[in-house]
């Protein structure tokens, strides 16, 4: 199929920065994009070919959103998986395909796919609602302390928290969670594999991620990952096994836990862009973004590999800070050499909303992760 300056048309099920960051591929390659979501404000309207506004989980909305389209992804897994079985049934392609969104929509089946297929993955009990915690305490069949997770609508650090007495579970949602056993790991690490309907797969370096304390956040994404090359190939092994066992199509981007024996276990995935690469834009061959767009339409797949060292410093709304945003500093962070600021076009601020992120780069990562500290103390996001 001839993809460039052509008729075809290809579905983005969100639009948000993740959809925003793909589109300067499709601009870059002339492909034809169309965009659902429910704001009119969305980042990606001023990028796409055609916007539709439209509730991601209403059926008829991505139905008839992905019936007007030859091939469909995502930029976020909260969409209507049943209007996808519908749609690939009908012929229209959907990548990653709604049986990989369908587990990894709810956390609970995602764990349960990692036992299944013998993935390693930190040991854990499901239950139908949070109310029934208290009671597997009591009985001794649930441990202080561990990670609360809800089962599904989890992001950014929302739907997470850990739980080390009782009174930490008051005002948690009575819903369908897991409690996770808190893993005193050394680092959290990310992989993200690319994989086309041909079977090409591709591995992008080892990344290491901060979180910010707080708000549960990645606060600096830093690539190469500081650690040796034996646990970089342990973990990319993990990652390349969880890949096959999905079978996706598009990019994979799995989070795992480095542990103080140098074990490697499996956090979560992502089946889409994902924000431990948005150094590749500027520090990698080809970017997470052009990759997934070359993995999804069965292109030949870049090369994943470093130019530079690359560390993302999040840019997030700043506390107490509500409304119209403003950038302060950007002029100075713009002075240093090596520094790409992306502000993802929300006009909006909150506390610890993601609105955009700046990377580093740099032929020494001591050095690139130095002056990401610089970027961070100086960058402020905050309202008019």
């Amino acid at each position: 199929m001839n993809y460039f300056s052509s008729d075809f048309k290809l579905g983005i099920l969100g639009g948000g920065q993740l959809g925003k960051m793909l589109l300067y591929n499709t601009r870059k390659f002339d492909i034809y994009t169309t965009v659902l979501d429910a704001s009119n404000e969305a980042p990606c309207k001023i990028a796409c070919n055609k916007f539709h506004l439209g509730d991601l989980l209403d059926y008829d909305a991505v139905y008839n959103f992905g019936k007007q389209v030859d091939v469909l992804t995502f930029e976020i897994e909260n969409v209507n998986v049943d209007a996808l079985e519908a749609l690939e049934r009908e012929g229209v392609k959907v990548y990653p395909a709604s049986k990989t969104l369908r587990t990894i929509q709810n956390k609970a089946k995602q764990k349960l796919f990692y036992t299944d297929n013998n993935l390693p993955t930190a040991s854990f009990v499901r239950f139908a609602y949070t109310s029934e915690i208290t009671e597997a305490i009591k009985n001794g069949g649930l441990d202080l302390p561990f990670v609360w997770k809800s089962a599904q609508f989890g992001y950014d650090g929302k739907g997470v928290k850990i739980v080390r007495s009782f009174t930490d579970l008051e005002g948690l949602p009575n819903v369908e969670c897991i409690a996770e056993k808190l893993i005193p790991f050394k680092n959290e690490l990310a992989v993200t594999v690319a994989r086309n309907p041909s079977g090409d797969i591709s591995v992008y370096p080892v990344v290491e991620m901060e979180f910010h304390p707080e708000a549960n956040q990645v606060e600096y994404v830093i690539c190469p990952a500081r650690i040796d090359d034996s646990i970089a190939q342990k973990a990319k092994n993990v990652a390349l096994k969880v890949s096959q066992a999905f079978k996706h199509v598009g990019l994979l981007a799995v989070e795992m836990f480095l542990t103080q024996d140098d074990e490697i276990l499996i956090n979560e995935v992502a089946p889409r862009p994902h924000n431990s690469g948005h150094q590749t834009i500027e520090a990698s061959y080809t970017s997470q973004f052009e990759q997934h767009l070359r993995a999804i339409l069965n292109l030949p797949l870049g090369n994943p590999d470093n130019k530079v060292a690359g560390v993302m410093v999040n840019l997030v709304g700043a506390e107490n800070h509500t409304g119209k945003v403003k950038y302060e500093n950007i002029e100075t962070i713009m002075k240093l050499e090596g520094v790409t600021p992306h502000i993802y076009g929300k006009k909006e601020t909150r506390p610890f909303r993601k609105m955009g992120h700046v990377t580093i780069v740099d032929e020494n990562i001591d050095k690139a992760r130095e002056k990401a500290e610089l970027v961070k103390n100086s960058i402020k996001v905050i309202s008019e």
